[in-house]
């Protein structure tokens, strides 16, 4: 069964409220050895996330010498510059994510979203948990054993696979091979594409004869 944001979320999560000072968000951050953390409100909802990124503003756009980029960027930030708290200098929307959704998922909007972790948050936006890159990668630290045991026993009776015993699966490093007869193009096609969504596979290879 594939792992769920819930399974590998962190929950005891550094958070600050929309009226944290700067000094009291910079401190943290130094504090923590996080580069991040989400804003809440007097309810526990997110509304929003503070990076390093957000802090440095104030420093940045007081430098001189600025290519026209940095001046393009200059202008657009400018305003946030002159922020004193979480609520000013937050990024606003937060990107959540539900703890009931795939890790994949949570891996995927890392990447599209360029951002290094998730607020986990429930249908009311209430903050339960925090899930990072690291989080994320450590799904493939699943035995290879495990694996193999699951694709043996579940994949491939699911898959419509009318003899499983001619059928030879081994996993090394989270790389699955599988070889046997190919009974058909679907049958094939359904037992690879199940495998490569067995939690923990990191390629699946096919020998079938």
């Amino acid at each position: 069964m594939n792992a769920t944001v819930r399974d590998v979320m962190t929950r005891r999560v550094v958070s600050v409220r929309e009226d944290a000072s700067f000094k009291e968000m910079a401190d943290m951050l130094r504090r923590t050895r996080i580069s991040a953390f989400p804003v809440i409100d007097k309810s526990n909802r997110v509304i929003g996330v503070v990076s390093e990124a957000d802090l440095l503003v104030k420093e940045a756009v007081q430098a001189t010498g600025t290519s026209i980029v940095a001046a393009l960027r200059h202008i657009r930030e400018e305003d946030k510059a002159q922020g004193v708290t979480a609520g000013d200098l937050m990024t606003r929307p937060a990107i959540t994510i539900s703890p009931d959704a795939p890790v994949p998922e949570a891996a995927r909007i890392m990447y599209d979203r360029r951002v290094k972790r998730l607020p986990v948050v429930n249908a009311a936006g209430h903050l339960l948990g925090i899930v990072s890159r690291a989080d994320v990668l450590a799904v493939f630290n699943r035995p290879d054993e495990e694996i193999r045991d699951e694709i043996l026993h579940r994949v491939l009776p699911a898959a419509a696979v009318s003899k499983p015993a001619e059928f030879e699966v081994t996993v090394r490093d989270g790389i699955v091979t599988i070889s046997g007869p190919a009974q058909s193009e679907q049958t094939a096609r359904n037992l690879l594409d199940a495998a490569r969504h067995v939690q923990g596979v990191v390629a699946v290879r096919d020998r079938f004869s």
